[in-house]
């Protein structure tokens, strides 16, 4: 687990195999195991496949590129009817997005985790017909990737530690 912690990496390119459905409920299953405030578990998600929503979705990033040749998308929102304390359940979608991409790249596939997109996010709600209470969280990008991925790095744990105390 360790390992594929520090091996994943940002994917944002590829090929056009699709991702079977199954696939896509495992990973969507593996995000809903992430803690949440007293269980609220506040996520919905929306599988976008459907080439012309994803063209209509990726006018409303800079990474449009991404959306548009991403075999599948999904959309992660907060479902406020579940919510208890925003902050707190922000940061259980945080959660639920890393269990999803360390699926991801536990499965052999690539993804990438969009949240430029919630300058818009009111627009890309509308395109997908969302119910109100709705908030888009992010986008996740995924499919077989063309990349290989990169060494990275990570500052040292001396710059990242305030205090032993």
């Amino acid at each position: 687990m360790l390992e594929k912690i520090r091996s994943r990496r940002s994917i944002r390119k590829f090929t056009v195999d699709d991702v079977d459905e199954k696939t896509v409920d495992l990973i969507i299953e593996m995000g809903t195991w992430a803690p949440s405030g007293i269980n609220n578990q506040p996520w919905r998600f929306v599988i976008v496949r459907d080439q012309h929503i994803r063209n209509e979705i990726s006018t409303q990033t800079r990474y449009s590129k991404i959306i548009q040749n991403a075999p599948v998308c999904i959309a992660v929102f907060l479902d406020h009817s579940r919510s208890y304390n925003y902050i707190k359940d922000v940061q259980a979608i945080g959660a639920c997005l890393q269990n999803m991409l360390l699926t991801i790249h536990h499965l052999g596939l690539g993804g990438v985790w969009l949240g430029e997109i919630l300058k818009n996010r009111q627009e890309v709600e509308k395109i997908l017909g969302v119910p109100e209470g709705m908030e888009l969280m992010a986008v996740i990008a995924l499919g077989h990737t063309t990349e290989k991925s990169g060494q990275g790095n990570r500052r040292p744990l001396s710059e990242v530690i305030l205090a032993h105390k």
